[in-house]
Order: C-alpha cells, then sequence, then structure tokens
C-alpha cells in the first residue's frame, strides 16, 4: 500500500498568529500535518525534509514537558491530555527497518555434524562410538545446536501488528509504502500480558526496548477511539526557543546573576520575594552576556508591533544593572563590569527583510529614557537567529557558537553607537 507520500504538502510553517500557534504533528487515520515553528525554512528534497521532520521530534521531545508534548481530542471538543508515545512508534519503526524483517523467536534444533555449537550431554549419549583406553569417549559425530525462525510465535504477530500500526500512523516519514495488514484479532490484554512476561526474561538491549515500545504503543492503542486524533507537540514553543537558547548559549547555573527582593515588615515575619530570573547568562572571555530568549514575531514581519515591549526592555535592563553593581563582580571584572544586553528572536536567514544570510543577524537596540545608555547592558540589542540552524546545533560542543553570539553583540553595540567596557580585554582568545 503506498502512504501517498508528498512531504512538502504536509508540511506547514506557522507565524504564530491566532490559531496558527500549534508546532509538531497532527494526525488522525486518513491524514496527517507537521507544523514547523515560526522562522523555519524547509529544505527542496524529500529526503531533507524527512530528515528536518525527525529533527523537529528529537526537539520536541527533549524540550517540552510531558503534559505539553500531546493533545488528544475529538472533532470539535476541548482538548483532553493524552501521552501519545511518539518515541515508541519512531522505535518500532526503526527496528522494522534496521533487520528489514519482523522480530521472530527461534526454536532450537539438533542435528549431527561437526561444526557449530556442540551439545555435549546429547553427544554423549548420542554419537560415542566407544570410550578409548584413556576413559576418554570417541566421537563417531556430534549434536549440534541450531537454531530455526518460528514464524508463527505469538510476539512475531505482535510485533506485526504494531508494525502495521506504527507504519499507518508514523511510517510516512520514513518511506511512501505500507506493510501488509496482518489482520490479526485485537485483543490488547492478551498482547500485553506476553510481552511483559517476555520483557522481564529478554537480556537484550534492543530486543527490550523494542519490546518496552510495543508495551507503550499497546497501553496507547487501548484507551484511544477511533474517532480522536493524535497531537505530539505544542501551543507554546516559546518554552522550547527559551530552552533550546539556554542549551546552546547559557551557563549551567545562574543563580548568582538573579535580583532578589524583600519585604522588612514593622509586624511580622520579614518577606523574601521569588527572584527575577533572567532567561540566560552567556559568558565568554572577561564578559557577560544576558540573553532573554523572546520567540517574538519580528524577525518574521519585520514589523516594530512584534518587538519586545517597555516591560521586557526594562527588565533587561535592570538584569544588567544589578550584575553591574554587585561588589563580587566587581572584584573579578574590575569597576567597569563588562555587561551586555541582548534580546533574541527567530527568524529566516533565506528569506528576510534585513538584508543578511548569516545564521545570527542584529536588527537594532532597544533604550530607556530612564537611563542615559552609557554602559552597554543599557542599550539592548536585538539579535534575531535561524531558526533551523538554533534546531540542529542544540548539541555537542557550542564553543564557536558563544564566539559568534559575543562578536554579534559587541559589533552590534560598536555600530549602533555604543561603546565597549574600556578594561575589556581585546584577545578573547
Amino acid at each position: 500500500m503506498d502512504l501517498g507520500l508528498n512531504l512538502k504538502l504536509r508540511c506547514h510553517i506557522n507565524e504564530n498568529g491566532d490559531g496558527d500557534r500549534f508546532v509538531g504533528i497532527k494526525a488522525d487515520s486518513e491524514n496527517a500535518m507537521v507544523y514547523f515553528p515560526m522562522g523555519y525554512q524547509l529544505p527542496e528534497s524529500e529526503e531533507d525534509i524527512r530528515q528536518d521532520i525527525l529533527q523537529l521530534i528529537a526537539v520536541l521531545s527533549e524540550f517540552t514537558e510531558s503534559k505539553d508534548k500531546v493533545l488528544h481530542m475529538q472533532k470539535f471538543e476541548a482538548p483532553q491530555s493524552v501521552n501519545f508515545p511518539v518515541n515508541a512508534y519512531m522505535n518500532i519503526i526503526r527496528y522494522y527497518l534496521d533487520q528489514q524483517d519482523y522480530y521472530k523467536e527461534k526454536d532450537l534444533v539438533r542435528k549431527r555434524g561437526d561444526r557449530g555449537r556442540k551439545d555435549w550431554a546429547a553427544s554423549l549419549k548420542n554419537n560415542v562410538a566407544f570410550f578409548q583406553e584413556d576413559g576418554t569417549p570417541f566421537f563417531n559425530d556430534y549434536t549440534i545446536v541450531g537454531s530455526t525462525p518460528n514464524e508463527k510465535n505469538l510476539i512475531t504477530q505482535i510485533h506485526k501488528y504494531c508494525v502495521y500500526k506504527s507504519f499507518k500512523q508514523l511510517g510516512w516519514l520514513f518511506t511512501p509504502h505500507l506493510p501488509a495488514d496482518p489482520h490479526i484479532e485485537e485483543q490488547h490484554e492478551m498482547f500485553l500480558y506476553t510481552l511483559r512476561r517476555k520483557l522481564a526474561v529478554t537480556h537484550n538491549d534492543k530486543d527490550k526496548a523494542l519490546f518496552q515500545s510495543m508495551i507503550a504503543m499497546i497501553e496507547y492503542l487501548d484507551e484511544q477511539t477511533n474517532d480522536k486524533q493524535f497531537y505530539f507537540g505544542t501551543d507554546r514553543f516559546e518554552y522550547v526557543w527559551e530552552k533550546l537558547i539556554d542549551t546552546v548559549f547559557g551557563i549551567p547555573d545562574k543563580t548568582d546573576y538573579f535580583p532578589r527582593t524583600k519585604w522588612t515588615l514593622r509586624h511580622g515575619d520579614q518577606r523574601d520575594n521569588y527572584a527575577l530570573e533572567p532567561d540566560t547568562i552567556m559568558l565568554y572571555g572577561d564578559k557577560i552576556y544576558v540573553l532573554d530568549a523572546k520567540y517574538y514575531r519580528y524577525g518574521i514581519t519585520a514589523k516594530p508591533k512584534h518587538l519586545p515591549e517597555s516591560t521586557s526592555i526594562n527588565k533587561q535592563i535592570t538584569y544588567g544593572e544589578y550584575i553591574y553593581t554587585q561588589q563580587r563582580f566587581k572584584d573579578k571584572y574590575g569597576d567597569d563590569v563588562p555587561v551586555f544586553n541582548a534580546f533574541l528572536m527567530p527568524f529566516n536567514r533565506e528569506s528576510n527583510d534585513f538584508e543578511t544570510n548569516d545564521f545570527f543577524a542584529n536588527i537594532g537596540e532597544a533604550t530607556s529614557d530612564w537611563k542615559v545608555n552609557e554602559h552597554p547592558y543599557e542599550r539592548v540589542q536585538g539579535i534575531v537567529i535561524d531558526t533551523r540552524f538554533l534546531m540542529y546545533n542544540y548539541y555537542g560542543s557550542h564553543t564557536s557558537k558563544i564566539l559568534k553570539m559575543a562578536e554579534t553583540i559587541d559589533r552590534a553595540l560598536i555600530e549602533n553607537g555604543g561603546q565597549l567596557p574600556t578594561d575589556t580585554t581585546e584577545d578573547e582568545n
């Protein structure tokens, strides 16, 4: 059966407007669509698009909470939270493609011969011609232990069922062809009992992962009904954007950089308020960068109304001023603590209004009228980042990306009329 692939027609780049915020996969028994975040540039080839879809699934799997990953709903009804096991489906598909076959139990077979794994007990019983003078047996042949696939085994049949269901739902990510329907009666309770027993005595890691995935899939199928759609993704991709930025550019522990407040009361105990927490603290050389991940539309629309407003700008300046005034940072960096500020927003390097094809670019800066804007942190740089680049580069070493971001912010500050701190070293390395 052909799944009717044209992957580009199944993909949508959202603009983050009303009703266009979902990022992920929506599917039912008849159709499936993939929704990419704003600023994403799809490649041209089917194979590259397929890889981008798999990368999107990987990003969502890593950076969304389980409660946000899935919305499961009947048509025209309010969403219900259900944990769709997308990774279980993917594991079942990959196992089948890697093996190019279904999982098969093997029956032990014993035969006469001299090559292979010898069954010594059976050989002594059946193949000893006589015993030599020293008491050792003389074998005229051996019993060899082999195995043959048992295609009728129940677990093989359950695997066929799971492979068919997986390909029907997500197989179009890998191939236009749907494996044959095994026409197996759905007996989920019996399937689960069999798989759990097998899992308990299995030591092969690859097989264990397969059985765990099959169990997760059947448990899901046991809960859902045919008239429902599954959603794997999130309506709040801004949280994913923040985590991507922090993973690539941030330090693990940033609590020293949190401004805190408290109430000292005339009556009663002191009240400590929650601290303000910047999204990301990036350190490079002798400089501190306070980065605010903004999943805002400006990088796509180039409309000023889609830029961060006063609340965000003032908060960002507060972060910088707090760091600049703390004695512990002055002890480390000198009186002119080198603190820089930036908003990081998505854009498409291949299609934009900023006349750039760089992965990072400056689009301007935000300032306030309650500061004289003499310090770098008082001039918040607007930086756009190519969405696809970020989604493909959140793992591995980030040294080169941090260097590129630092250079982009420093250069933007100077080009926009600011000055680098006087005691910042020239040689970053």
